[in-house]
């Protein structure tokens, strides 16, 4: 393992992050982290923080990690979504085998609401990607 720091840190907020440059070539050899940049993913910016200018390498080092962020949080929601598959499963062992009536009594109603629902938005889109495909 290589004892190098790079020389970017992306500090991850919700819509994207505050980039940094990493200096560790100073007097007190401390680490010092110089904002450069904040990022927002979802609308592609990249603002200059207070007066700076920003070098080609500092937006190439942004946009491959803009790039790589946004493949990260898709792949995130597919897994997560993946888990959701799992969870409803095991809800359903648990109902049909662990459950007390008190329990189930607890969540029948906010289950079928929500499973309703997703069922409405599922079989509409379905019907949309059907059509689209005629």
């Amino acid at each position: 393992m290589s004892g190098e720091l790079p020389d970017y840190y992306f500090r991850v907020r919700e819509n994207g992050a505050f980039v940094f440059r990493v200096d560790t070539e100073n007097r007190q050899r401390r680490i010092e982290l110089d904002q450069i940049a904040v990022v927002n993913i979802r609308k592609g910016e990249i603002k200059p923080q207070g007066e700076r200018e920003l070098t080609e390498e500092d937006i190439t080092v942004i946009r491959d990690w803009m790039a790589e962020r946004l493949e990260l949080l898709e792949y995130r929601d597919i897994d997560d979504i993946h888990r959701a598959v799992d969870y409803l499963n095991t809800t359903a062992q648990w109902a049909q085998s662990k459950a007390t009536d008190d329990q189930l009594e607890a969540v029948t109603d906010d289950l079928l609401l929500a499973m309703h629902d997703l069922r409405s938005v599922l079989v509409r889109k379905k019907a949309d990607r059907l059509l689209a495909e005629e």
